[in-house]
């Protein structure tokens, strides 16, 4: 992020994890937190990078030459991390994504980049859901689109009600894999979601 963010300069949002610090109860002068503003601000570049991104961008530059291939194509397992825009705590999980070409592929790497740039935002598990799948239904125009998420939210696990072991899931489909239930299920068995 840039010295001015929206407006908000670097020294204005390190004074505010300053202010944060001190009303936790702590000294933001002792030398154990003395450069925790600059960490934090420094963190808070990273894990919200996602807001300088379009992840549509990832996906317009694509492949014709697949020799005819026009079936499933699923990336699974996308590590990714998250923050709850209601507490500002950590979402951890794995996001599954598939679609089903028309007459054009994208690199595989380019999914994993669009979940990367809407997972580096506030967000709910169900928006994060539906803005994948709907970049890549806007962009690529597949036959169909499928995204299933699978994640963990430390606004529940760490704070609240303290339920340690839950995951969430959620999944989006559009297209084929909305309306064919064969086709739902051939993406939810490739991601070994079928028998879950």
């Amino acid at each position: 992020m840039s010295d001015q963010s929206n407006g908000i300069s670097r020294a204005q949002a390190e004074a505010a994890v300053r202010t944060l610090l001190q009303w936790a109860g702590d000294d933001p002068a002792r030398e154990g937190l003395v450069d925790t503003p600059r960490r934090v601000v420094d963190a808070y570049g990273d894990w919200f990078s996602g807001y300088a991104e379009d992840p549509g961008e990832y996906l317009r530059r694509t492949f014709k030459e697949v020799a005819g291939y026009d079936e499933l194509i699923v990336l699974r397992d996308i590590e990714f991390e998250s923050h709850c825009e209601h507490h500002m705590a950590p979402i951890i999980g794995r996001a599954h994504v598939g679609y089903l070409p028309t007459n054009k592929v994208v690199g595989i790497s380019k999914l994993a980049r669009v979940v990367e740039a809407y997972a580096r935002r506030f967000q709910v598990q169900e928006k994060l859901t539906a803005e994948i799948a709907g970049c890549i239904e806007d962009v690529l125009m597949p036959r169909g689109v499928g995204v299933v998420i699978d994640a963990s939210h430390q606004c529940m696990t760490t704070r609240g009600i303290h339920k340690t072991g839950v995951s969430m899931i959620t999944s989006k489909m559009l297209g084929c894999f909305r309306e064919d239930a064969r086709t739902r299920s051939e993406f939810l068995a490739f991601i070994n979601m079928a028998a879950r």
